[in-house]
């Protein structure tokens, strides 16, 4: 389950008109299912833009995937067919873990706040999928 996306060197990612970068990947950047489709429209680019071309992945970029996932995500890790991401709802908030299923596409943000970076770290390291 991966796209393939074109990304300036400063981190942008190119809109379907080819003209500018966007800061946020989402429905409006130019995306492929393969990397060879992705070349070609690079090579073709060269002239004008310096572009890499970047694999999305649920992993690599949690938002894209999971919509209902909100905040600034500061970490991610797989565990099974789940993603798991430290989470900050908003700036200044407690962070939190959110649970992110791959096949379904629900997001469940776990109960327990944590205030600072430490604690969260070592829930996120430390986090097992209850059975």
């Amino acid at each position: 389950m991966s796209i393939f996306a074109l990304q300036s060197p400063a981190g942008g990612f190119l809109d379907e008109e080819l003209h500018r970068f966007n800061k946020e990947f989402d429905d409006w950047c130019v995306q492929f299912d393969n990397f060879e489709d992705a070349s070609l429209i690079a090579q073709s680019l060269e002239q004008r833009k310096s572009v890499n071309i970047v694999e999305i992945t649920p992993l690599s970029y949690p938002k894209y995937f999971f919509y209902n996932l909100q905040g600034n995500i500061h970490a991610t890790r797989q565990i099974n067919d789940k993603i798991i991401c430290i989470v900050e709802p908003t700036i200044g908030a407690n962070f939190r873990l959110a649970i992110c299923d791959i096949k379904t596409k629900h997001v469940r943000m776990t109960n327990t706040r944590y205030r600072n970076v430490l604690s969260v770290e070592g829930a996120f390291a430390h986090y097992e999928e209850q059975r």
